[in-house]
């Protein structure tokens, strides 16, 4: 079910992007992309009836508790991007604006980013402590626990980038002094 979600979400993107912009029916296309976030609903109403029926608890259901906090965290932004993307090349608006490249900008963008990580492992958490009351307790819902060590790791290391750019935030090539120059 979470392959299917994931591969749903792409294929209701696309063709909510050609809808909006190649054939120019706007509202219909932007229905469509409103129907990305319903396949979260799907999967989780699909994982509390797998489990409601008994089946036995595994790390797929925590792993579609993952899936749902990155959902969750990133989902509207990947639509966001996609659509300013296909906006621009099919439908003439203005160009996206890129990310910063230095400078408190980059600082302020990459904590950000982190901060999207930390909401997403904590919706994960929550959603797998929840399967695991809901199951009945830690004796049959530690298969789903075990997601917790990849989902830290995972908000650990992000956060290793914004730390970094803090520190050496870089800077635009009109500001490098002539004596540091170029070669």
């Amino acid at each position: 079910m979470i392959i299917a979600c994931d591969v749903v979400f792409w294929v209701l993107l696309v063709a909510g992007l050609a809808v909006r912009y190649k054939a120019g029916r706007r509202r219909l296309g932007g229905a469509l992309l409103l129907c990305v976030p319903l396949l979260d609903v799907v999967l989780l109403a699909a994982t509390v009836v797998s489990l409601r029926d008994g089946a036995e608890v595994d790390v797929w259901h925590g792993l579609s508790a993952a899936y749902l906090g990155f959902t969750v965290a990133f989902g509207h932004q990947t639509i966001q991007w996609a659509d300013e993307k296909a906006g621009h090349r099919f439908g003439g608006a203005p160009r996206v604006k890129k990310p910063a490249l230095y400078g408190r900008a980059r600082i302020v963008q990459e904590w950000r980013s982190w901060l999207r990580f930390l909401l997403a492992y904590a919706v994960s958490c929550v959603l797998l402590f929840a399967m695991v009351w809901f199951v009945g307790g830690i004796d049959r819902g530690a298969p789903v626990l075990v997601w917790l060590n990849p989902l830290t790791k995972i908000l650990i290391y992000s956060l290793i980038w914004p730390i970094i750019v803090t520190i050496r935030p870089g800077r635009a090539a009109e500001e490098v002094p002539e004596a540091e120059g170029r070669p």
